[in-house]
This record gives C-alpha cells, structure tokens and sequence, in this order.
C-alpha cells in the first residue's frame, strides 16, 4: 500500500507533468500578454482616428460657420449697395427707404434665411428695419455702429440668447462718404444642417447661461443650465444628451469626447464651442454624438479571435511536447526509482533492475543506465572503504565543524567589518556585514588592494609590506558606497601568525562611525546658524561683534525686527511664518551678505554687523533694507504677508564698550524706530539719552519681576453700582505697584513696559491669582470680581487650563468671576477674541467687552463675540450732558445691548445728574468717581489678607 501510495506521488510530481505545466503557464501567459498588446493596439489605433475625426468635424464646424459669417457679410454688402438705399438715408425719406429694399427682403427671407434687417443712419438712429429681431436686450447695436462708422470696415458678431445668430453690418456709401449702416442677421440653421451632413452624426445645438424657456421645457438640460434650440432626431437624442448631461459637465465635454453604452449601443458625445462676443453670458455649443458600436464590436471580435487562436496554439504544442517526452520520461522514471535503493546500498536491487544496454546507437538514457550499473560497483566497493575510515575521520570532522561554525557565525554576526589581508595587503576574506554595507559581492573584493578599496585620508599613513609587520595599529579610512555616499571607518589593524608558506598578514577590524562623523559636524554647524535661515545665530552674531569691538575699529550692528509678525503665523499658520523669514533671511543675505556678518538672532529678530561703517554708511544701509524688505512678501490662504520692518542702529564705540551693552542698544533703537512709525529706522542720537533709556527700561523690567515674585504689587477695587437701588454687585479689580515709603505707582508707568517686555502675561496672571483667592471669600454673598485681561494674554495658549487650575486650587466659583477684555483688543484679532472669550464662557465665567463704542466700525461685531456685559467708554458718559452725538451714540448702544440680551455699564459716572439720564436709557450698571471711588481690595474684603500674605 506503502509502495504503491509513493508511486502515485512520484507519477503526480513526475518531471514530464512538471515541464508540461511549466511550459503551459509559460504559453499561457504569452498568448495573454500578445492578446492584449492586440487589444491594446486596436484599442489605440481606434483613439488615435476617434481623436482625428474629432478635430476634422471641429474644423469644419469652424468652416461652416466662417463661410456663413463670410456669406452674410457678402450679403450685407449688396444690400448696402442698393442704389435707392443711400440718397433715400440722405433725404430722410422714411417711404424711399421702406420701398428701397422692399423688394429685396422676400428673396433675402426666403433663399438667404436673413431674419432681420436693420438701417441706420450716420448718428445711430435705426430708420427702417425687415423681419423679427432676436430677443436679447443686450445686443451692443449701438456699439457696432459706433465701430463700423469710425471705421468704416465691415464688422460681424455671433451672439446666443434664446437661439444664436450671425450679425453682419456694412457702411453704406454714397459719394465715398458712409451715410449710414446696414446690419443683416439670420440663425444657424444652414449650418446647423450642414454640420449633420457632413459629419454624419446627431447633432444638437446647445446656449447656455439663458433662462428655461417657456416653450418645450423638455429641452432645457438644468445640469448644464442650458437650452437645446435645434437638434435632430429629438427623441432619442434628446434622452442621450439628458444621460450625458448627469455623468459629466459641459466644460469636461469640450476637453475630451465622452463614450457610453445606451440603449444597447456605444456611442461617442463630442461638444464643439462656438466663439461668440466677449461680453455675453451665454455661449452657445454644438453637441455631436456618433454611433461607434459597429468599430467597438469590431475590436472585441479581433481580441477573440486572437485568445481563440493562441489557446488553440497552446494546446497543439502541449499535446505535441507530451508525444515527445511520454517513452523517455518512462524510462527515466524507472531508473528514478533505482537511484533511491542505490543509495541506501540496494546495489544487487539496482543492477536487476536496469537492463543491460544493447542498442547500437546509444542515447543518454542508454548511457545513463550504463552508467548507473557501473557506480553501483564502485559504490560497492568504496562503501567497504569508507566504513572502515569512517569511524576514525567521525571525531575530527565533527570537532572542525565547530570550530568553523563559531568562526563564520562570528565573522557574519558581528556589526563591524571584519577583513584578512594577506602579505601584499589584498583582501583574503570578507565578512557578510562589509558585503551588505558597501553593498558588493564577495567575488569582486577578493583579491583587491585594500587601500584602493579603503584609500586613506593621510596617504603617508597607507601602509604597505611594512606595515603588515608592524603592532595593532588605528586609522581612520573613507569607503564610497555603489550609490556614491561616503562613509568614514574607524580601522583597527592586528599582525596574524604566518602561515606554513607565504608572507605574514594582517586582520583589520573596522567601526562605522559615519553617524558619528555627521553628528558632530552637525553639532559645530548648529552651534553657529540658525537651522530655519542658515543663518548665523545669536551666540556666533555675539561672538563676531566681540571680536570686531575688541580689534579697535568703529562699526555699526543694525537690528531690524519684523511687524505683526505674529499675525502671519495666527492668520496662516507658522509654518507660512517659516516660510517668510526664509524669504527675509534670503532677502538680506544675497543683498548685504557681503557686507558683514548676517545673523537670526531668534523669533523675527535679524541683526546686521558692519565693520569699520560709521554713521551716514549704516543710515544709507538702512534706508536700502527697509524698501527691500517692503517690497519681499508672499500670499498664503487669500492674504498678501508683507515683510515690514522697523531697524534700529547704534555704533560702536559710542554706545557701547562691549557686546552686551551694544546689542542692548541696538534693540533700544529698535523700538524706538517702532515707535517713530514713519521713517522706520532710528539711530541713536547720543550715549547719555541712550543709555538713560535704556537704564529706565531695564530698571522698570527688573523692577515688575522682582514684584512678580515678591508679591509687590497691590490690588485695589471700584465697586460697579446697580443704578436703580444703588446696590453693589460686583467690583472692577485695578492693579497698583507698590512704591518706596508704602507709596502706590499707577499702571501707566508699568503696563507698557511689560507690555513690550512680554511680562504683561505674567502679571495677568498674578491678578487672577490673588483675585480667585479673594473671590472665595465673598462669593456666597452674592458678589463678582471684574479682572481685565491684556491683548496679548488673548493669545495665551495655556490662559484656560491656568484657569481651570486656579479655580480649582482656590475653591472660587467661576459663575463670580467676569474677566473683561478691552474693544480695542477684540477689534485687532477678532476670531481669536471670540474663540478666548466662548473657552472661558464654557468653564462657566461671564464675560464683558470694555471701553466700547470707539473701536467698533459696525454694532454687527456685539452679537458675534460672547460677552455678558459691554462696558460703554467713559468718553461718551462725560460729555452726555452737554454733547447731543454722545446721547445718540450711548443711547444706540444701549439699545443694542438690550436687542442682544447683554448688560450695559456705564463708566465715567462722575455727577449725580448723569444717574436718571443713563436710567432712562435702560443702562443697568454705573461705574465712577461719584458712585465710589477705588479701595484696597482688603478694606473691602479683610478676609483675602490673609491669603495674600500667605500666598
């Protein structure tokens, strides 16, 4: 059962079926691949005369309509001819003008297909007309008589409406002198009928951009937004164009023709576009649709017949190849079975099995079956020897194996190269590791000098015989890959004992310590530029100006800071921001790169250092830069970002002895030039006015860090009163530093510097801080605190969760806390003033929009932003009584409050007076001097003393 199961697999795995199949797939695959290059060039030589006879019925669409124009022109030009037309013009006869082409218009109706005539005098008048005019409002009549009487050269137009007409218009000249003008129209029909003859296709004639007509709405193909006025063979077309309208627009038609299957045929939809006035909506297109089902079955029954004829093929040679293989393959399948007990020592099994050859023209198999006769002998004979051998050869065989199976598994394991070189210094031995990094084959190395495929870098270090000789030895050698990379190795080189016969050699183990390499020069690369620029960067820029100062020479170091650059990367995203101060960095460097040192000294700030430049040459710079950059900008999501800059100059020696005080007064003049506004640039005047204001900003910056800090700040509040009872509500809190001798400093003094420090964000939150602490304390009484909230905390990413935190820590309920940002503020970056204002709304705070009424170019902003209160500026308030506009202006605020269920305050209220006049307004809430004046926060609430001190 055994015997016979195996003789079953081995007839099923026999080599005869093996070819047989091999060959098959192989044929197969061929008549596939010839059937469909067939197919493939059928298919093109079918696309190639579609795209002809394509372009040939646009050309002639083209021509038809170019000899009607040409026609009608030649018509209009007899008719100007007439001999009573232009004495009957001159004399303003109006019946001499009717009867002089009275009789002309039957023949021109009828034979010519003219629809209209139109007669106009020198002025433009129109004195006679023929026939029914086009129903289009719009044709430019006056336009073309203007044109052909100051030219007095023929003019034709092609205008669609409810259907397209051709427009001819002559001078008509009496004397050599044009009196008046001739205008002929007719429609496409002739052209249309002769576009369906010779082109031999359904034909429609297609105006879009026209209303649905009232008449045969069927027509009108609303995807197209277009009405059909002629066509030929209506009901079936009509249905076709309706299937081609929903599978594809009108503007892809006239690019490339569209095939589909309908109604059991294969049909191809062309559109060909009719070139019409420039000033018209509608334009008018000829739709064709030809019939190509007989050329499509045509290449299908081709494909056929070519699979047809190469599986008939297949199977001739398959049938032919098994004829030839079937008695051969028999006997080799005899001796096949042989082999096997030969070579489980069956030797007397073999030879009774294989015949003794006889033929007298012996083929392979013959000498085969000889053959493997005669190696049963021998492996008769030798199997005797190798017993007796074999025991004794077991023992060192097995321990050679190990011994090479821990080398090679070493060599090919280990994640260096490994490389043997012999006395002459060529590579013996290769490991698979340095094959798969320099991507070779083993073959091609062998045999080669090792420094020509490692040549060194000092070629005074490339050893030779004499160094094979020497002690372990490092170097470090180049290597260039196939893709042409080079890699740096790290060789350690090792003398070999010397064999029996030949030189001594040498292992060389090397390291890949191109990563190494590169990471180190990125790391010198990046410690001097700016990775986004290329620029150098702050810490070369400042070394370079040390330099240059301590070698004794004057210069000059420009520092030029972008404008609203933030709004770049908040309208457009940072990387647009990236992309513009590459622009800018490009700008500066291919213009005055070589002039001094270029530097990005962070953000949006660049620097410039002139060498041995006084004052006129860094002025003349300046006024180069500032232009330049004006005009460098780039557009990103429909806006237009423009690199604006304001550049600030100073000079050394005079302000300043080293390169911190230089940079410090660079950056004073800086900001200064920002504020000038106008010229944009500043130098420094002098070193005392200099320094002085850069002593007062620095010590005012000094002076709010240390307060942040150390606590040195006060908070005091200015209750906000409900008119009608005088109850207090809710406090505004106001923030004052606290000064020498217990004196308090007003906001003014400190605000814009932390401003234009950036610490203002800081100091919003130390209010919020100390206010939340204090909130606790009065909530349950019913009582809200008011904290003002910078501009540029609204750009304060994490401004909602120190919210979340704060409110957590201090156990203060949010529905107290209204935080107030100013109307200027909200102006300037609308979409994020809504954005803070709705997160802040969502942890359950009220929201308020202070000072409004002077920043507000239109009341639709109120309803977008999400503010409970809307505090109207105190400008409007002091002078209700005695200003007339302010009553107006305060009481349409009010009003419009009231429509968007928002709560008025009014601030500045100073006199009693102004109480019943804000009341009869509908203003709820009043907030000044004469309702109370400010107070520290702990005479109002003694309790957040103590939490004060401990925060």
């Amino acid at each position: 059962m055994n015997a016979s199961r195996s003789q079953g697999i081995r007839h099923r795995l026999s080599l005869t079926w093996r070819v047989i199949a091999l060959s098959s797939l192989l044929l197969l695959a061929l008549v596939v691949l010839f059937t469909w290059l067939g197919h493939a060039n059928l298919t093109r030589q079918f696309e190639e005369s579609r795209e002809e006879h394509n372009a040939r019925q646009a050309r002639e669409i083209q021509l038809a309509l170019q000899r009607s124009e040409d026609g009608l022109q030649q018509l209009a030009a007899l008719t100007a001819a007439s001999p009573e037309l232009g004495p009957a013009i001159q004399s303003g006869n109006a019946e001499a003008l009717f009867l002089s082409l009275s009789s002309q218009w039957p023949t021109l109706q009828l034979e010519a297909g003219i629809e209209e005539i139109l007669i106009f005098n020198a002025e433009g008048n129109l004195l006679a007309e023929w026939g029914q005019g086009q129903t289009d409002n719009e044709r430019p009549i006056q336009a073309w008589v203007d044109q052909v009487m100051s030219t007095e050269f023929p003019l034709s137009a092609l205008r669609c409406a409810t259907d397209c007409r051709q427009y001819a218009a002559v001078p008509i000249l009496v004397t050599g002198e044009s009196v008046g003008m001739v205008m002929l129209s007719r429609s496409l029909a002739d052209v249309t009928r002769e576009v369906q003859q010779v082109s031999g296709s359904d034909v429609a004639l297609l105006i879009t951009g026209s209303p649905e007509p009232l008449s045969m709405p069927e027509r009108y193909l609303t995807s197209w937004n277009g009405n059909l006025i002629a066509m030929t063979r209506q009901e079936a077309y009509l249905r076709l164009l309706e299937t081609v309208a929903e599978q594809t627009s009108l503007n892809e038609l006239l690019r490339s023709p569209l095939r589909l299957h309908h109604q059991g045929q294969d049909i191809e939809v062309a559109a060909v576009h009719m070139a019409s006035d420039e000033d018209r909506r509608s334009s008018g297109y000829f739709l064709l649709a030809s019939d190509i089902t007989p050329q499509m079955q045509a290449i299908n029954q081709d494909t056929r017949t070519l699979l047809v004829a190469g599986i008939s093929g297949w199977l001739a040679a398959e049938l032919l190849l098994l004829a030839i293989l079937l008695r051969p393959m028999a006997r080799l399948r005899r001796l096949a079975g042989v082999l096997p007990a030969l070579a489980h020592g069956g030797f007397r099994q073999a030879r009774s099995a294989i015949p003794i050859p006889r033929r007298r023209l012996p083929d392979e198999i013959d000498v085969l079956e000889g053959t493997t006769l005669e190696l049963s002998n021998q492996l008769e004979t030798l199997e005797r020897e190798v017993g007796a051998r074999g025991t004794q050869l077991a023992e060192r065989v097995a321990e050679l194996a190990r011994e090479r199976d821990f080398v090679s598994s070493l060599l090919d394991t280990a994640r260096v190269f490994i490389i043997i070189q012999d006395e002459h210094g060529r590579i013996s031995l290769v490991n698979d590791y340095a094959l798969t990094v320099m991507e070779t084959q083993e073959e091609k190395l062998l045999g080669r000098l090792f420094d020509d495929v490692f040549p060194a870098r000092d070629t005074a270090s490339i050893g030779g015989d004499a160094s094979l000789g020497d002690s372990t030895s490092q170097e470090e050698r180049c290597l260039r890959t196939t893709e042409g990379r080079q890699r740096t190795i790290a060789w350690y080189h090792a003398p070999l004992p010397p064999p029996q016969e030949g030189g001594p050699s040498r292992i060389s183990v090397g390291l890949d310590i191109t990563e190494r390499k590169v990471a180190e020069a990125r790391l010198t690369w990046l410690a001097e530029r700016d990775p986004l620029t290329e620029l150098y960067n702050r810490r070369y820029f400042h070394e370079a100006l040390a330099l240059a100062m301590q070698r004794g020479r004057q210069g000059a170091v420009l520092l030029l800071d972008l404008d609203q650059f933030k709004d770049v990367n908040e309208l457009s995203g940072h990387h647009t921001g990236d992309r513009l101060l590459r622009m800018v960095a490009d700008t500066l460097f291919q213009e005055f790169g070589h002039r001094g040192v270029i530097a990005r000294l962070g953000g949006d700030e660049f620097a410039l250092l002139l060498e041995g430049a006084d004052a006129g040459q860094a002025m003349y710079m300046a006024k180069q830069i500032i232009p330049l950059l004006e005009n460098t900008g780039l557009d990103a999501g429909g806006q237009r970002h423009r690199a604006a800059a304001s550049l600030g100059i100073a000079l050394y020696p005079d302000h300043g002895n080293n390169a911190a005080d230089m940079m410090a007064s660079a950056d004073l003049a800086m900001y200064k030039a920002k504020e000038g506004g106008i010229q944009r640039w500043h130098l420094l005047s002098t070193v005392e006015t200099a320094k002085d204001e850069l002593q007062e900003r620095v010590y005012w910056v000094e002076r709010i860090r240390q307060a942040i800090e150390e606590d040195g700040f006060e908070l005091m509040v200015q209750p906000i009163v409900r008119l009608n009872d005088r109850n207090v509500r809710h406090y505004e809190v106001l923030l004052r530093m606290r000064g020498p001798k217990g004196s308090l400093i007003a906001p003014l003094h400190f605000i814009p510097v932390a401003e234009r420090s950036g610490q203002i964000i800081q100091l919003d939150r130390w209010v919020l801080r100390h206010s939340l602490q204090a909130l606790k304390h009065v909530q349950d009484k019913g009582i809200s605190l008011a904290v003002n909230l910078s501009g540029q905390t609204l750009h304060d990413d994490g401004l909602k969760q120190f919210l979340v935190e704060e409110l957590s820590a201090s156990g203060a309920d949010p529905n107290y806390l209204i935080l107030e940002i100013t109307e200027t503020a909200a102006v300037t970056d609308f979409s994020t003033a809504r954005g803070v204002l709705q997160s802040i709304r969502d942890l359950g705070c009220r929201t308020a929009l202070d000072d409004f009424g002077v920043g507000f170019s239109s009341f639709h902003y109120l309803g977008e932003l999400p503010v409970d209160f809307i505090k109207i500026d105190g400008a409007f308030i002091r002078s209700l009584l005695t200003n007339p506009d302010s009553r107006v202006i305060v009481r349409a605020i009010a009003d419009i409050c009231a429509g968007f269920s928002k709560q008025a305050i009014a601030e500045f209220v100073d006199q009693e007076a102004l109480v019943p006049l804000l009341e009869s307004y509908g203003i709820t809430y009043g907030q000044g001097y004469h309702l109370g004046r400010p107070v520290l926060l702990t005479d109002v609430i003694p309790e957040a003393l103590g939490n004060i001190n401990r925060v």
